[in-house]
C-alpha cells in the first residue's frame, strides 16, 4: 500500500514505520493520523510481524500536531467523532506487537504521547523531548496526561506538562522517560538489534507478558497478580507452554 505522510517496510519480521512530512519536522495532521490507523490496523492483521520500529525522517521524530490544521473541523462534535471513529491512541496502546520508539531532534506534543504508548523508546542524542500544549492553552489530548505520570514521576510529569518546558536526552534517561540514548547515526542500528533480540525469544511468551503488564498497570496489586494467573493458565492450555 502507498502512503503519502508515511512509508512501512518489513522484513524478517520487522515492521518499520517511519513519518515523512521532513519540511514540518513530521508534525502530525489529518492525513498522517489516517494513514498511521491504517498501517498499525494492518500490522495488527499480520501475523508475520513480531516487532514495530516507528522513527522520522528529516531533523525531528515528530514536532507534535500541525497547528495549521487547527480550527479547520466544521465543528467541535464533528472532530470529537472522527477522532473516535478512528482512535489511533488506543488501537497504538492495544497492539499485541512490540514498539519500538526511535527519536531524534524532537519528540513534542502528539509525537511524545504517541512514543510513550511504545513499549521502548530510544533517542538520539541532543534530541527534546516536552509537552508544549499548555503553550496554546490547550492540553494534551492523545493520552499524555496519563501515560507521562504512569512512566515517570507524578511531580515531574505536572512540571513538564503544567510549564510547556522541553527537557533533553539526560534528564529523559534520569526520569526513565526513554530506555537509551546514543548517537543518531547509530540510532536505527540500535532499535534493529533490539529488535532482533525480541524475535529470538519465544513470541508467545512475549504476547502475554505484554497482555498482563498491560491490563495489570490499572488494577490493585491483588487483582493484577490474580490477571497473571488466569493468563499463565490460558498460556498453558492454548499453547502448551512458551513456543513461537
Amino acid at each position: 500500500m502507498s502512503y503519502q505522510t508515511i512509508s512501512y517496510n518489513k522484513e524478517d519480521g520487522i515492521g518499520e514505520i517511519k513519518l515523512k512530512r521532513p519540511d514540518k519536522y513530521n508534525a502530525l495532521n489529518i492525513k498522517m493520523r489516517d494513514e498511521l490507523y491504517e498501517v498499525f490496523l494492518s500490522i495488527k492483521d499480520d501475523p508475520d510481524i513480531g516487532v514495530v520500529l516507528i522513527g522520522g525522517e528529516g531533523r525531528a521524530f515528530c514536532s507534535g500536531a500541525d497547528i495549521s490544521e487547527f480550527g479547520t473541523a466544521p465543528s467541535r462534535v464533528i472532530a470529537r467523532d472522527v477522532r473516535w471513529e478512528r482512535d489511533l491512541w488506543s488501537l497504538i496502546y492495544g497492539m499485541d506487537e512490540v514498539l519500538i520508539c526511535l527519536m531524534h531532534g524532537y519528540a513534542l506534543g502528539a509525537g511524545l504521547e504517541m512514543a510513550m504508548l511504545c513499549d521502548f523508546r530510544l533517542a538520539a542524542f541532543g534530541t527534546k523531548f516536552g509537552l508544549p500544549e499548555v503553550n496554546l492553552g490547550m492540553i494534551p489530548t492523545a493520552t499524555g496526561t496519563q501515560t507521562l505520570p504512569s512512566l515517570i514521576n507524578l511531580g515531574k510529569a505536572l512540571e513538564i506538562i503544567f510549564t510547556g518546558k522541553f527537557i533533553g536526552c539526560d534528564e529523559a534517561l534520569e526520569l526513565g522517560l526513554i530506555h537509551r540514548a546514543v548517537p543518531q547515526n547509530e540510532l536505527y542500528g540500535e532499535g534493529k538489534k533490539l529488535a532482533r533480540r525480541i524475535l529470538s525469544l519465544p513470541q508467545v511468551s512475549i504476547k502475554f507478558i505484554k497482555e498482563a503488564m498491560r491490563r495489570g498497570l490499572d488494577l490493585p496489586l491483588w487483582e493484577a497478580i490474580g490477571v497473571e494467573g488466569v493468563l499463565f493458565r490460558k498460556m498453558r492450555g492454548e499453547f502448551g507452554g512458551a513456543h513461537r
